[in-house]
């Protein structure tokens, strides 16, 4: 049987705690906050399946964990990163700020032994890598790929994408990256219902992990939506399961001689759904996924490039977090 630690308790570790204490396979759960009273409080409502310890991201990892998820503010998952590839413990860390991203990447020439590490297992980046991972599999080659987010988890996530926001923006167009002012991409985009459409802004979080995941494509963009911002849909700043969100994908391709699209969309609490991803993506490193063999790349990579979409996508969906497809899309 498996024991997993889950640090980090937020929005987004909490739900991952509660999801993997539920999942079969898993015997053990060790939580790490620091806030240990809050370590203490998960660890309590969810039994004596669970334990609080204290863990500090340079010291080794607790004794007998055979994974870890890290759901971590952004800027402090590197040393826990570091702990677990020191130790040879596989990590998924829900991580989506560019910066974040750019530094747990760079360990990669570090990684001399069979060690993973899957990195923006959320929301977006996350689920919306596998949906596009999904989408380009149905074409016969992929040029382009867009996603867009709306949605917080809580304040450190409300933080990221205020920071996002400020950022320049980087886009992958024509065989090269541009960064850009982000206010050039200015777009309005149609989220599933009740969302609807809101004014999103192109940025930097997550790009790297879909470039990664489409080689050869010649447009990648990332875009967010200000959570502050827009009449029809309001989100809460509590750090709970209140606020919603959404993401939408949309890859462009070849199918035969016609130039198509596949659009999915997600809408649900962005705690959840991020919570959830994070959570199957550390089962998948434990081969716990259903028919999903264990993650056998090595290093430190995003969803894109590291696991097959649909065992994935299957599990989310039978813990409810389910995708739906754009019906009518148009060919060009």
């Amino acid at each position: 049987m498996t024991t997993i630690c889950v640090v980090g308790l937020g929005a987004v570790g909490a739900r991952a705690a509660r999801q993997l204490a539920e999942s079969g396979g898993v015997e053990s759960l060790v939580v790490v906050d620091s806030k240990t009273e809050r370590a203490a409080a998960v660890a309590s409502s969810i039994g004596d399946a669970a334990s609080a310890v204290n863990w500090i991201g340079d010291g080794p990892p607790p004794a007998g964990v055979d994974a870890v998820a890290c759901a971590v503010p952004a800027g402090l998952e590197l040393p826990f990163v570091r702990s677990a590839m020191n130790a040879g413990i596989p990590i998924a860390t829900s991580v989506d700020d560019h910066e974040a991203i750019r530094d747990l990447l760079a360990l990669r020439p570090a990684t001399t032994k069979s060690w993973t590490a899957l990195v923006g297992c959320g929301l977006s980046p996350g689920l919306s890598d596998l949906l596009a991972r999904h989408a380009g599999a149905a074409l016969d080659a992929v040029d382009e790929v867009h996603v867009a987010r709306v949605g917080v988890a809580g304040p450190s996530c409300q933080s990221v994408v205020k920071r996002a926001l400020r950022d320049r923006s980087l886009e992958w167009r024509g065989g090269r990256w541009h960064d850009e002012d982000r206010r050039a991409g200015h777009e309005l985009v149609w989220f599933p219902d009740p969302i609807g459409a809101r004014e999103c802004e192109r940025v930097a979080g997550g790009i790297w992990c879909l470039a990664e995941g489409f080689p050869d494509a010649s447009r990648i963009s990332v875009r967010l939506a200000d959570p502050d911002a827009g009449a029809r849909f309001r989100f809460s700043r509590r750090q709970d399961d209140a606020s919603w969100g959404a993401t939408r994908v949309e890859v462009w391709g070849r199918q035969g001689s016609r130039r198509s699209s596949i659009v999915y969309g997600v809408v649900e609490r962005t705690a959840i759904a991020a919570g959830t991803t994070l959570a199957v993506s550390t089962l998948a490193l434990v081969g716990l996924v259903p028919d999903l063999p264990p993650v056998n790349v090595r290093g430190v990579h995003g969803l894109a490039a590291s696991v097959e979409p649909v065992p994935m996508l299957a599990e989310l969906a039978r813990r409810g977090v389910k995708a739906a497809i754009f019906e009518g899309v148009g060919e060009r």
